[in-house]
């Protein structure tokens, strides 16, 4: 397929500026492929559509403090460093991305903070727009990641935050959560992504608990995305396209209850794209999940056999986006761009703090 068979028109005010006051509360869209029906609802009535034993699987990635902004040195110079992964944690060495890049050169050095008490050194470049900072900080390894990620803020994808500074009308301030409470999971536990899979931030505790009574299953894998997620698209043949790597893992007894589940003919819902490229990327020659601990950069877009979910949740996304693509990969690329011109014309929001779309396979 072609980059362009992605294009729709997504107006400004269609993308959501913050999260549903309730995060169960925003708007569904499910979606039959088989008889291609459209459903409008609301996401606590998600577990309409599923029974006992059927099977979530869920990205407990913890996003981090991510995105800082430091000064450098003699210029003074204002310069975001967006954190990717920690290089070495005893040289204090740090994989980031650096903007406006032109300014920074090995041996530069950056100041963090207002009195500037936290100076980094740029040692080596590994991009066009990254780096390799290393921190200077005398003081124990959890004493230095406090204070890195005090100087830090929630690293929401970057067409949200320049939306939101060139937006005519402000983010509500009386919104009882932040961003840095928001952008994240209810279940997030291990700490390493810059990306909150945002089709699971719908979840609430209480639809966990009914999740529990309804005894509908659900399990952990973890996705540390990164912002290759949102980097654009500069070919139009999709075959030429290399998405970056993303830490994955998926745990032995995983592994083993997803195949349970398969086996017994129960619905295995993929919550989030993260979820679904992850187990697509770890599957065995007979269609089974075998656990896996390490990287992926697979690339998903239609056409594409899966074979491990069955159903998916996922929000509303960006033309020409990897994520667009892969959400018409797996419920067909005909009905996922009709859907979303049912989204538009109802009045759907989109992004990561827009509304849901479920896809199930009847």
């Amino acid at each position: 397929m072609k980059l362009s068979q992605f294009k729709f028109k997504l107006p400004e005010e269609r993308i959501a500026l913050q999260p549903s006051y309730h995060r169960d509360e925003c708007r569904l869209m499910v979606l039959h492929k088989k008889s291609k029906k459209i459903d409008h609802r609301v996401f606590k009535e998600i577990l309409d559509y599923f029974d006992d034993k059927d099977l979530f699987l869920f990205n407990d990635t913890k996003v981090f403090p991510a995105r800082l902004y430091g000064n450098k040195e003699k210029t003074g110079a204002r310069i975001e460093v967006f954190l990717l992964r920690e290089l070495n944690a005893e040289s204090r060495l740090w994989d980031v991305l650096v903007d406006p890049a032109r300014k920074i050169r090995i041996g530069n050095k950056l100041y963090f903070g207002e009195d500037e008490s936290l100076v980094a050194e740029v040692i080596d470049n590994t991009t066009s727009r990254g780096r390799t900072l290393r921190f200077l900080f005398d003081g124990p390894h959890d004493e230095f990641i406090e204070t890195l990620y005090s100087y830090g803020e929630t690293p929401i994808p970057p067409s949200l935050k320049e939306l939101r500074d060139v937006i005519d009308e402000p983010v509500d301030d009386d919104h009882p959560f932040t961003d840095r409470e928001r952008y994240q999971t209810i279940f997030a536990k291990a700490e390493g992504g810059v990306v909150a899979p945002a089709a699971a931030l719908h979840f609430s505790r209480e639809l966990l608990k009914r999740m529990e009574i309804k005894g509908v299953d659900f399990d952990f894998i973890t996705v540390h995305s990164n912002h290759g997620n949102y980097r654009d698209i500069d070919v139009e043949d999709l075959t030429k396209h290399k998405m970056d790597s993303e830490k994955i893992v998926i745990p032995e007894e995983v592994a083993e209850r997803v195949n349970k589940v398969k086996d017994s003919g129960h619905h295995v819902c993929a919550v989030d794209t993260s979820v679904v490229r992850a187990i697509e990327s770890s599957v065995s020659t007979t269609g089974y999940l075998k656990p896996f601990d390490g990287w992926t950069n697979k690339f998903i877009f239609p056409p594409y056999d899966f074979s491990i979910a069955d159903c998916m949740v996922a929000n509303f996304y960006d033309p020409y986006s990897t994520l667009l693509m892969m959400t018409c990969a797996f419920g067909g690329y005909d009905l996922v761009m009709d859907a979303y011109k049912v989204a538009l014309k109802e009045g759907y929001q989109f992004g990561t703090y827009g509304d849901a779309l479920l896809i199930l396979p009847d």
